[in-house]
């Protein structure tokens, strides 16, 4: 007698209809994936730019004088700087003691600013007291905020009169986390 032996494996229509299914899943993980990047994109240019912040106002105690944070040429997403204002003109330079540069931040991410005493170019500046300053003089008091804003995503920070800065998330803290209008 003979044995009849049957195959086992996959007919080509099981075979089409497992890679459509994972087609989907991925085509769904993969726009997941996108918007977490995205996230974290948003999140690290946060965190770099509030340790630049706290970097320039310890600068600033440890050296008894006034230390500046300014945006680079193309604004703050192109980078920024914390330097030593040596020859009082307000944007980084030769003269100037650098003590800290910022490469631009990641694609897409808009960084808008709102400030008393407004000046151009913009700047954060804390004196010898760890406080937040104009460039006019060591004890006026400038504070704003800086809003960074990735795909309808903003946080902000805020620096109040004494300097302190804060990170924060309008869609979670509302009116405390106000600021300049965001694109």
């Amino acid at each position: 007698m003979l044995a009849i032996r049957r195959a086992h494996g996959f007919s080509l229509v099981e075979l089409l209809v497992v890679i459509a299914v994972a087609a989907v899943l991925l085509g769904i993980a993969t726009s997941d994936l996108r918007s977490l990047v995205r996230h974290q994109q948003l999140k690290a240019a946060l965190s770099d730019l509030f340790g630049a912040i706290d970097l320039t106002r310890s600068q600033a105690i440890t050296r008894g004088m006034r230390v500046y944070l300014a945006p680079s040429g193309g604004g703050w997403s192109s980078g920024w700087t914390v330097f030593v204002d040596k020859d009082g003109d307000g944007i980084p330079g030769e003269a100037d003691e650098l003590i800290a540069v910022h490469g631009p931040i990641a694609e897409g991410i808009v960084i808008t600013s709102g400030f008393t005493s407004p000046w151009v170019p913009d700047y954060i500046a804390y004196n010898g007291g760890g406080r937040s300053c104009s460039h006019a003089s060591s004890m006026a008091a400038r504070w704003g905020t800086l809003s960074l804003t990735l795909d309808g995503q903003t946080r902000r920070i805020k620096i109040n009169m004494l300097g302190r800065a804060r990170a924060c998330d309008p869609a979670r803290d509302g009116e405390s986390c106000s600021g300049p209008e965001t694109p």
